[in-house]
């Protein structure tokens, strides 16, 4: 399988922090209005969102658009594809049936798309870095540091020694331990975080194998990175601000601690060890 390209919702998601205040305006509208978009012109929209058309360009650039014709003919073309198989981002405590399956449709989506954006290549080098590794350290702060507990927990099991601290300093100490015979993984949603860009940088000097998660493929901390997986978020369908989804980056620690349960020969009697190690704390 190898990686589809971003939808345009994705490519937004991906840019929305990066845009200026006037692009972010774009960006709502289009998100909340996709089938009146593709009925409208350059001017009506910048009517629509008070901005330029200039601005507008300047968005679709941002978005890896080609143009504001390139993001019209994309939502068409996505919404033919869906097979009419439409997500609101209606959330109503006054009716909690559809709310719930509006989040549902969008989750299932989001994951869908994190999904179809990997590279079967590069997975199968990451997997192959993390079976091979002495050990693996993820790093991660604010938002992202559960993903990253979950991580280290899940290879843990499995027989994959890991590291992980809450505590910043002691993430970055332990980078200073690294060999070229470790792996690092790097989980950020916008790969813009200057105390990961550090221990990235940390990593690559020891010689480590760096690898980050994040949604933004152009981002700083994917380019330092020597592998990188794409996810995609959808928290700004539901919420005003932009909120950070976990869904994904936990899906993708999923994905790699079960590929790894299945190749790794004794990933189960790691799995049996450990579940029998806790049985007296079990009712």
């Amino acid at each position: 399988m190898k990686s589809k390209e971003k939808s345009v919702l994705d490519k937004i998601f991906s840019a929305y922090e990066s845009l200026y205040k006037a692009e972010k305006k774009i960006a709502d509208y289009v998100i909340n209005n996709q089938e009146k978009i593709i009925e409208m012109t350059v001017s009506e929209l910048a009517d629509e969102s008070n901005v330029s058309e200039a601005t507008i360009i300047r968005f679709c650039k941002k978005c890896d658009l080609k143009g504001f014709h390139d993001l019209k003919i994309n939502i068409a073309k996505e919404m033919v594809d869906s097979d009419g198989n439409e997500t609101s981002n209606d959330i109503d405590s006054n009716n909690i049936s559809q709310s719930l399956q509006n989040i549902l449709a969008n989750k299932i989506e989001e994951l869908k798309k994190t999904i179809s954006m990997m590279d079967e290549e590069i997975i199968k080098k990451i997997l192959n870095a993390i079976e091979n590794a002495r050990l693996v350290q993820f790093a991660a702060v604010g938002n992202t540091i559960p993903v990253a507990l979950d991580g280290a927990y899940k290879f843990n099991q499995i027989g994959i020694a890991s590291v992980v601290n809450t505590i910043w300093e002691t993430q970055l100490a332990f980078a200073y331990t690294l060999t070229s015979k470790d792996v690092v993984i790097a989980i950020s949603n916008s790969g813009s975080s200057k105390k990961l860009l550090d221990l990235i940088d940390i990593a690559n000097e020891r010689k480590a194998v760096t690898i980050s998660i994040t949604k933004h493929e152009n981002s700083p901390l994917a380019s330092k990175s020597k592998y990188q997986i794409n996810m995609a978020t959808r928290e700004k369908l539901f919420l005003d601000e932009f909120s950070f989804s976990r869904v994904s980056a936990m899906m993708v620690i999923e994905i790699l601690y079960l590929l790894l349960t299945a190749e790794k020969k004794d990933s189960y009697s790691f799995i049996s060890r450990h579940e029998q190690s806790m049985v007296d704390d079990k009712i």
